[in-house]
């Protein structure tokens, strides 16, 4: 006896693509929050370690006393303060990005 092949359902020829669901109130706010979360930590990222408060920190001192001095100029390192900028850059463009998707998404009737 060989098995036969299951035959599948057939598809309902009624079937209707459901619109996306409108954005609600809750998701609105969420997204404003998050828009202005992601631009203040970008702008603090962005400019903070440029500052003169970056190395008199608590976290340019920490470690065991024999490696402060390392841990400090690598803590001063331009790199390293470039590095921190550029996801300070990354935050910043995130929260455009998130900006322009609620904008250009609702058809710009805000």
């Amino acid at each position: 006896m060989t098995p036969e092949p299951r035959q599948s359902a057939p598809e309902s020829p009624h079937l209707t693509v459901m619109p996306p669901p409108r954005p609600t109130w809750f998701r609105r706010l969420t997204g404003v929050l998050f828009i202005i979360f992601c631009l203040e930590l970008g702008l603090f990222l962005l400019i903070y370690p440029w500052t003169d408060s970056w190395s008199a920190n608590y976290f340019s001192w920490i470690g065991p006393l024999n490696l402060q001095p390392y841990w400090h100029q690598f803590w001063n390192n331009s790199y390293l303060r470039g590095a921190v900028s550029g996801l300070g850059l990354v935050n910043i463009w995130v929260a455009v990005a998130e900006a322009l998707r609620m904008y250009v998404g609702n058809g710009g009737r805000e």
